[in-house]
């Protein structure tokens, strides 16, 4: 009886999937139409613009009567507003569309072209630095991150913290191809905003409650340390010479290969923690790592940390073990475009 259950129930998940996978791949050919259609409705509204652009208020005129008429036809959705948001998402990305393709309006060809649904796109336009705009856009993508979790990824300012951490040809490679990981760097923000915890800046608290908070927020954690990673342990006991120390938290990342150590510290990082950060990566490097797999990444999470004392403690050639700090409030992002201006200069 139980295996005849147990085979309807494979049998009902199967469909179920079916089903599911065809709503999903519905939603997105609606969503994708839709933005495609928005943008050819843009197109008509700037040419017919550019045909009255010597008469004044032309424009403005025009996109009323075209709300009033498309609105008593069509329903919601036309308002002067959102008529303006069509004819800025067309001059904002028309230069990501072929235009011979777009003057056709061939809707499948366009609205491939399109990943993210209208809401994402309006909170995009709003961006005003094309490179910053375009890294959110492939990340949304890439990622699938909901309209909610790009307003996160924004207001936590992760294109400026990249930024901060990388190169300028890095740099410039976040505007054309999102965050790829390819190496341990690449994995790395300085700082890293942890404001889901809900712990304030000021508040007082020891590192075993900053790791519970983490462990109970592990969905946002994940987020936050971004592509490929998977939780495998909390407080992770290793024992040589009869000598017991639990790593805080263990992750792998599946696209590096890796296993991540994390070490969290909730005052000012000392040289001592960063040896002792060496001793977790070399023990997993000889005794847990499988020969395909990469070497293991050390991070260590605090709140103060001395430039000099991570330079001067780690070898010059260093690609495995990491130091950044971390917040629990939103950062101002005036303050970290301050730092990299000044890292710029």
């Amino acid at each position: 009886m139980a295996r005849l259950q147990d085979s309807q129930q494979n049998f009902y998940d199967k469909i179920a999937q079916i089903l599911q996978s065809a709503r999903t791949r519905i939603v997105q050919s609606v969503n994708s139409t839709m933005v495609a259609t928005y943008f050819e409705i843009g197109r008509l509204i700037v040419e017919e613009e550019l045909k009255g652009k010597q008469r004044a208020e032309y424009g403005k005129k025009m996109i009323q009567a075209l709300s009033q008429r498309l609105t008593a036809e069509f329903g919601k959705g036309f308002s002067k507003d959102n008529l303006n948001n069509m004819r800025k998402f067309y001059t904002i990305y028309r230069s990501q569309i072929d235009e011979t393709l777009s003057s056709q309006f061939v809707v499948g060809t366009v609205s491939e072209q399109f990943d993210l649904s209208w809401s994402h796109y309006l909170k995009l336009m709003r961006i005003q630095d094309n490179d910053e705009r375009r890294f959110y856009e492939i990340e949304s993508a890439k990622n699938h991150w909901s309209l909610r979790e790009l307003q996160r990824q924004y207001d936590t300012a992760l294109y400026t913290r990249l930024r901060l951490s990388r190169n300028k040809s890095e740099v410039l490679a976040l505007s054309k191809q999102g965050l790829r990981i390819e190496k341990a760097q690449d994995l790395i923000k300085d700082p890293y905003i942890l404001e889901f915890i809900g712990l304030p800046e000021s508040a007082v608290y020891s590192e075993s409650d900053l790791e519970q908070r983490l462990i109970d927020k592990l969905e946002h954690f994940l987020l936050e340390l971004g592509t490929g990673f998977t939780f495998v342990a909390r407080q992770k006991r290793i024992t040589f010479d009869e000598k017991h120390f639990r790593i805080d938290l263990v992750f792998y990342n599946r696209l590096l290969k890796a296993f991540v150590l994390i070490d969290l510290k909730n005052g000012e990082l000392k040289h001592q923690d960063i040896g002792q950060m060496q001793m977790y990566v070399n023990y997993y490097d000889r005794e847990i790592r499988l020969a395909d797999e990469n070497k293991t990444i050390g991070l260590i999470l605090c709140q103060d940390k001395s430039e000099a004392v991570v330079r001067y403690t780690l070898p010059e050639n260093n690609e495995q073990i990491f130091a950044s700090q971390y917040q629990t409030v939103l950062p101002s992002k005036e303050k970290l475009i301050a730092l990299l201006q000044e890292k710029e200069d």
